[in-house]
Order: structure tokens, then sequence, then C-alpha cells
């Protein structure tokens, strides 16, 4: 029996509700095929502050570098908006990238059939998209010096180097070719030196893989085309506050930012975490959606332990679940029953564990 380590960072707002759900599924397939879990928590975020005074603390430090792979809620506070420096709740998630160097985020956006209607696009619009948002993660403006802020001016510095370039690049081909092969690179390279260089060493990478068809779009050309034709995109890669925001427009094909997981992949173990944010204003509630949270606990399975079968076990329950009708409130029609964030859990660990068909809900 294989023994595992998966270091728990609920964080802050609604994190702690949706991973809670999120481990109570990977337990449910622990069990059923047969790996045992250790689960330790640790503070990260606004969570963090509080208790030590750091975003990011030693403690939690030493406990992701000892772990096969993370699995994160969400970071954030209001009362921490106006915080400087490692006490901002934010710089301790960038701190964590670059302590783990997950350098490449994954974000897949699959439109189930049986939320097509909670997207504002037609839903003929929507039949058959499947697409993979491959993030540049470590880089960027979020990271480049020199940044500051005084009375007259701001400054922040976008960079990246050709090495940065390069190891994100196969990492999106690699996911292309297993895919169906068409990679579609996004950039400014119109206006910006940098996504020149982008653009130059994407083309020049594309020569390694043959089978992979390559188109280059400006990021505004490419924000419309995630709208108007969202079919005719497979494996989207982008540098990292262009994927930042266009992951987050991807979220209406999906009908909702709770429904959509992610994985960050490096040189060490994958942290694993819902797209949405903390949602300090839905916490305590029990009404948040944790299918982002449970989707990124099959993807941790899959990228980060490489338990596929088990992983593809947690997709399928997804699916049969919100086939059956199961629905959060963020998902549900006016008037319509839903789920809350607990029950939704236990109706995907309840397949998860039965293996059988969902019940219907009304």
């Amino acid at each position: 029996m294989k023994d595992l380590t998966i270091a728990v960072l609920p964080g802050d707002g609604i994190g702690p509700e949706v991973t809670a759900e999120a481990v109570r599924v990977l337990v449910a397939v622990a069990d059923l095929y047969g790996f045992r879990l250790r689960l330790p928590e640790y503070p990260i975020g606004a969570a963090a502050v509080h208790e030590s005074g750091e975003a990011l603390p030693t403690l939690t430090r030493n406990g992701v570098r000892e772990a096969d792979a993370i699995l994160l809620g969400a970071v954030g506070s209001p009362a921490l908006a106006a915080a400087k420096g490692n006490r901002r709740p934010e710089a301790g998630l960038l701190a964590l990238r670059t302590l783990l160097g997950t350098y490449a985020n994954l974000r897949p956006i699959t439109v189930h059939a049986a939320l097509r209607h909670v997207s504002p696009l037609r839903a003929e619009r929507l039949e058959g998209v499947d697409l993979l948002i491959v993030r540049e993660l470590t880089g960027g403006l979020y990271y480049g010096e020199p940044r500051g802020r005084d009375d007259d001016a701001a400054v922040n510095t976008m960079r990246y180097s050709i090495s940065e370039i390069e190891r994100v690049a196969r990492v999106a081909f690699r996911a292309a070719r297993a895919r169906r092969r068409c990679l579609t690179s996004v950039d400014k390279a119109n206006v910006l030196e940098v996504s020149q260089l982008w653009r130059d060493t994407v083309s020049r990478i594309a020569a390694e893989y043959p089978d992979v068809a390559v188109e280059h779009l400006y990021v505004d050309y490419a924000a419309m085309r995630l709208i108007t034709d969202p079919r005719s995109i497979d494996v989207l890669l982008t540098e990292n506050l262009f994927g930042d925001i266009l992951s987050d427009e991807a979220a209406v094909l999906a009908g909702s930012l709770g429904m959509l997981p992610s994985a960050s992949l490096g040189d060490g173990p994958g942290l694993f975490e819902p797209v949405h944010g903390s949602a300090p204003d839905m916490a305590g509630r029990g009404v948040a959606n944790p299918i982002g949270a449970i989707a990124s606990a099959a993807m941790l399975l899959r990228y980060g332990l490489d338990l596929g079968e088990a992983a593809d076990h947690i997709d399928q329950a997804i699916t049969t679940v919100l086939l059956a009708g199961a629905r959060t409130s963020d998902l549900a029609r006016p008037g319509e029953t839903f789920l809350g964030t607990r029950e939704m859990g236990e109706a995907i660990s309840r397949l998860v564990l039965s293996g059988g068909a969902a019940e219907p809900h009304a």
C-alpha cells in the first residue's frame, strides 16, 4: 500500500470550506484504490498572518517541502488589503509558487453538458468546448524588478528570459500533443518587446513538435476568440498576467469560477487549487461551490501522484452528479433547489465510494 503525504493549506475565506470537501473526496478515493494518505494542515495567507505575523511562515515552508503534493484553498482578506510585504496574504501565494518552482499553471476549461444553460453564451456555441490554458506562473509583471510606488508614481516590470519561456512552452506543446495537437500562443508582440521575445521563442520551440499546429494571437483578439469561437482553441499558452485574466474570462464558458481547477507544476511537488479566490462575502455560509477544489484534487492525483485512474474516478463522479441534477447556488436557476458546500461534497464522495449512479435531484 502506497503512503502519500498531501500538505493541505486551507487558507482564507471559503478556502477551508471547499478544501474540506476536496479532502473528503480524496479520502474516499484512497479507500477505494488502496493507498494511504497523510494530510497535515498548514496556514497560509491571512490565516497565517493572524497566527504568526507572515503570510508564508517557516512551518508551512518546511511542510510543503516534505510533501508529495500540495492542496490549497484560497488566500485573501479585506482586513489585510492594505498590508505590506510578507503580511499581505497574496504575498504568501506568490512566495509559495517561488519556493516550489511551479512555473507552469494548467487550467482546464470543460463545459459539462448538464451546465450549458448556466453560461450566458448560447448552448450551441458551447458544445464540444474542451480547452487547456497553460499560464507561465513565476515570471512577468508579478515578479519583475524594479517594482514599487511612491507618492507620485508606481512601477512594475515585465521581464522574461528565454529559458523561462522555453520551459513553459515545452509543457504546453507536450499537453497539445496528448490532446488535439493544436497550440495557440498569446502575446502582445505588436507593442511589447517582451512579447516579441515570447513569440520568437515559442516559434523556435515549435520546430521540436512538428506534429503540433501553432498559431500566434494578440491577447485582445484571443480574449474575443475565447467567447466567439471557444471550440477553435485546444491548448492556449500565455504569460503570467495575460493568463490570469484570460482564465478568469474563460470561466464564463463553464458557467462559474467555482467549477474550475488548476495545477501548478515545476521541478518539485505540485500545487493544486481551485481558480476562484477567497470570496470573503460567502465565507461561513456553506454555499460555496466545492467542485473546483474537488476537481483540483483529481488533478493532484493525475499530475502530482501519477494516479490517473483514481483521478478519472473523481472526474466521472463530478459529471454524474451534475447530470443527476445536483447544483450549488452559483449553478442553480432562479427558484431551483441547490445543495450547500458540504452536501455537494458528500454527494460526490458517496458516488466515488459506490461507483454507481447518483440519486436524482429535484
